[in-house]
């Protein structure tokens, strides 16, 4: 962007310059000068226009394709972060299956063993 204003008021004071050199040199009558000058500006101020649209449309479509790409690496790990989440859960699941299943037996192992020793009491 800087580089494009740059480019701009190197325009503007080319334009300046040459409009001052045309006064000052032209052969033509004062009305027709200013004429002219004023076609150049014309010209000047369509063709800045035409290149600043370009510049618009061009930071534009990179603001847009920067977004596309933000969204999908949003998407990319939102995906991940829920796939992590359910081996998470599947997972805690398994192991409170397992200890579950743990305490079960050890109690039951030891129900055994006391009724084992009130038995033979």
């Amino acid at each position: 962007m800087k580089d494009q204003s740059k480019l701009v008021a190197a325009l503007l004071i080319g334009a300046a310059a040459g409009a001052a050199a045309a006064l000052l040199l032209a052969p033509d009558s004062g009305k027709a000068t200013r004429e002219e000058i004023a076609d150049y500006f014309g010209d000047l101020l369509d063709s800045t226009k035409e290149k600043a649209s370009k510049a618009a449309s061009s930071v534009k479509e990179y603001s847009n394709d920067i977004v596309d790409r933000a969204k999908s690496k949003f998407q990319h790990a939102k995906e991940s972060a829920a796939d992590y989440t359910d081996t998470l859960v599947d997972t805690a699941r398994a192991k409170g299956s397992e200890y579950a299943d743990d305490a079960k037996d050890s109690v039951k192992s030891t129900a055994n063993g006391w009724n084992n020793a009130i038995q033979n009491s």
